[in-house]
Order: C-alpha cells, then structure tokens, then sequence
C-alpha cells in the first residue's frame, strides 16, 4: 500500500503531483528543482541550488520519517552538462560513504525554467 508525503516546509506538489510516496520501506521523492518552499524559483550560482534542493528533499524525506543517509539512489537533470563539475564539487557534502547510485542527464529545459532538477529513492 502506497502513502503519500506531505510537508509544508518543501515547495508544495502541484495537482497531479505528490512531494514523495513510501510503499514499503522505499520513499520516492518527486523530482526537485531549485525552488523556494513559497513556490518562487531561486536563482544563484549551480552550488547555491543544489543546496537549496537537498534541503527540499531532506525536509520532505523528514515528513517521511527518512534522512539524506537514507538515499540509495539520486537522478540528477540538468539543462546544461557544463554545470556539473560545480555540482559534482557540492554533491559530496550531503552523503556519507558509500555514496547512493547516480544518474546525471541533460534535458532541453526544466518546469519553471530550472536549470537543475534531483529525484532520489530511499529506503527506510
């Protein structure tokens, strides 16, 4: 059975959408762009977002009753590759080793015009 994920303290899903779902131990944590919790994208230098995001998805695995240490798996799209070597310098500071599963893909473009959008799977 499947239990969705709300916390005010993370940009809220739109309609369709759901912040993370749990089935079984697994919490599945929707997409995350650098987006404030009050909905206004943030823009600042690539470190600066991927903070902002990892703080998303850290209060959202929270109201999951989850943490950072619990993330097996993080999916990472970017608009453009040339971002990831700051990315990859901020990566590390968010997880212990042995650091999750990753996949890193280029898109053509973001929701709200992000540059920068995670997704991550944790086991509880």
């Amino acid at each position: 059975m499947k239990q969705q994920v709300k916390t005010e303290f993370a940009p809220a899903a739109d309609g369709l959408l759901s912040q993370a779902i749990i089935s079984g131990p697994t919490v599945y944590v929707s997409g995350q762009i650098h987006q404030n919790p009050d909905g206004s994208v943030f823009e600042g230098t690539v470190t600066e977002k991927v903070n902002l995001i990892f703080d998303n998805i850290s209060k959202i695995l929270v109201a999951a009753e989850a943490g950072l240490d619990d993330i097996v798996k993080v999916v990472i799209y970017v608009t453009d590759m040339a971002q990831m070597p700051e990315l990859n310098a901020a990566y590390p500071a968010f997880f212990n080793r042995p650091y999750p599963v990753r996949e890193a893909i280029c898109v053509k473009a973001l929701p709200l015009g992000a540059t920068i959008e995670i997704g991550v799977v944790a086991e509880k």
